[in-house]
């Protein structure tokens, strides 16, 4: 095959998506590996080859990875946290003692050890903006709405508290209302989070999403979009703060028109 090949592990969202799509137009054949119960079926019109596998069969996904003759790989888009505390969970022989050689269970943990596995298969787990750098948010107000005095307060100590929780590897996201905080991501995800805070806030409501202080750019970069909007709408949240060159946005014309229209501040600092 005289197309380079590039590997694609894709959890769920759109973000599995925007890479496939922009590797097509690069002309790179995609080879997928997508997670039942998490990878979208469609995904399989915007990739040149797919197969699913279970959560935890994580030799043949590597191994159909390396018979497919990929040598790098991104991981993009989200997989359940459910998926892994199933108790009908089979972990295969590779998966098992991956988790028995790690310290602990967090994510960066987790994937760190994975893209030391991929090497024993002859695959480089790479940045996951690889290709898609237009799509980093850059430093600007992105709507037509500019945070009010008293989000801007929230922002900064949203920041602050985002950037602790990131370090310590429990999550990116947090809502703040009036300098106290709502709720702090774990690993339920952004739009939980956002809708479990914007419960308890009522309204008005600020949500930062930090990169961690040590971002491994390969895995877990902070991601927004329209459901990220949409869920803002739906918690009566007033306005976002993401990072700027660290943070992608999917859908960008589409986010920042549903947040106009909800009068929703989005702001990349």
């Amino acid at each position: 095959m005289s197309q380079k090949i590039l590997g694609l592990i894709a959890g769920s969202g759109k973000f599995p998506f925007a890479f496939a799509k922009k590797a097509k137009e690069k002309g790179y054949h995609v080879v997928t590996a997508g997670i039942k119960g998490d990878t979208s079926f469609f995904l399989r019109f915007f990739t040149d080859q797919i197969s699913t596998f279970p959560v935890g069969e994580l030799d043949k996904i590597f191994s159909y990875l390396r018979d497919s003759g990929v040598k790098e790989v991104i991981m993009a888009g989200q997989v359940n946290p459910n998926n892994l505390f199933e108790e009908d969970l089979h972990l295969d022989q590779e998966f098992t003692k991956l988790f028995a050689a790690i310290k602990d269970r967090k994510a960066d943990t987790i994937f760190a050890a994975l893209g030391e596995k991929l090497k024993d298969y002859g695959i480089k787990l790479i940045d996951s903006t690889f290709l898609i750098q237009d799509h980093l948010a850059p430093a600007c107000v992105l709507t037509q709405r500019k945070p009010t005095e008293n989000e801007n307060a929230d922002i900064e100590f949203g920041r602050e508290i985002a950037k602790a929780m990131g370090g310590l590897d429990v999550g990116q996201t947090v809502v703040i209302k009036d300098k106290a905080i709502v709720a702090i991501e774990a690993m339920e995800g952004t739009d939980k989070t956002i809708l479990r805070g914007g419960h308890i806030a009522q309204r008005d409501a600020v949500v930062v999403k930090m990169s961690k202080p040590n971002q491994d750019l390969r895995f877990d970069v902070p991601v927004i979009g329209p459901r990220t909007i949409r869920n803002m709408r739906r918690s009566n949240a007033s306005c976002i703060a993401v990072e700027a060159g660290k943070t992608i946005i999917i859908d960008r014309d589409k986010t920042i028109d549903l947040a106009d229209k909800a009068a929703i501040s989005i702001v990349s600092l």
